[in-house]
């Protein structure tokens, strides 16, 4: 489409755009929002820099486009339930997002999107590698599209979050808490653009329920695989204030831990979804309304 609020400049043909001319401290006017969404819609991730906001304005922006979700395992800053804290240092044994996935797969309503902020980054490293779960069933063979097609899979929050997480004291018995656990389709239609990706991943899938376990084993690993090839990903350099804003429907992620033992830390506002589903032979929109 033509932008009028705003400068968009794609990073790849496939996937991610940087969008100029927002400050996201001030109300955003309806043209402006309209075409963030679009711009979002089109490019899966787009990314905003230089962005100087509050808590509170991070989580406006974040409610214009939909209920605020709240995480299932992560604790939260106090009084900020729908925020979750993103941080590694030198003291870490492990970060959020270190592995191929969408966000909380394992929801029965996964979430739409997440918008991320950092307010300190590394010297080096610390990029975000996104994938397109469009680029990646397109590039499909019929036969393979065809055979995925009529399959689901079994998505846990047991297998990412059990014993992960402090909670009250400093303390990881989570022994009385209980993770999600849902089914979902391998390929899913969008709901907005009608465009078919794939939705399976290396940190929430567990098995396909239809296949036995070698067979389900071995048809994951082809498609983690075949999900992260390089020609389907785009790769965004943080800086002091950067904001990424990325479609958790139809697009992977990885946070490449590879900045230790320096510091990485920033804020996530997350916005609800709806339950994904698979509609066969959907037609791909030529335009995308507002």
């Amino acid at each position: 489409m033509s932008y009028q609020k705003l400068k968009v400049r794609k990073l790849t043909p496939r996937i991610g755009a940087e969008l100029f001319g927002v400050d996201l401290a001030q109300p955003l006017d309806n043209e402006t929002f309209r075409e963030i969404r679009v711009a979002l819609l089109e490019n899966q991730v787009i990314f905003f820099r230089d962005q100087n906001i509050t808590i509170d304005q991070h989580k406006d922006f974040g409610r214009r486009f939909g209920e605020l979700h709240i995480h299932p395992a992560a604790p939260s800053p106090e009084g900020h339930p729908e925020i979750l804290r993103i941080h590694g240092d030198a003291n870490s044994k492990r970060v959020a997002g270190e592995g191929w996935h969408t966000d909380v797969s394992c929801d029965a309503e996964p979430p739409m999107g997440s918008i991320l902020r950092l307010h300190t980054v590394p010297d080096t490293g610390g990029d975000t590698l996104f994938a397109s779960m469009y680029a990646a069933y397109d590039a499909l063979s019929q036969q393979m599209k065809d055979f995925l097609a009529g399959l689901t899979a079994i998505h846990s929050g047991e297998q990412v979050y059990r014993g992960r997480y402090e909670y009250d004291g400093g303390q990881r018995d989570d022994t009385r808490k209980s993770f999600p656990v849902n089914e979902h389709p391998v390929i899913r239609t969008h709901p907005e653009t009608g465009r078919q990706s794939i939705y399976v991943n290396a940190s929430f899938t567990s098995h396909i329920p239809q296949l036995s376990r070698r067979e389900s084993d071995a048809v994951l690993g082809y498609l983690y695989a075949h999900c992260a090839r390089p020609e389907f990903q785009c790769r965004f350099r943080w800086e002091v204030g950067s904001i990424a804003f990325w479609d958790n429907r139809c697009a992977q992620h990885h946070a490449l831990w590879d900045y230790f033992p320096n510091v990485r830390s920033g804020n996530r506002v997350t916005i609800k979804g709806d339950r994904p589903f698979y509609r066969a032979q959907t037609p791909e929109r030529t335009a995308i309304a507002a």
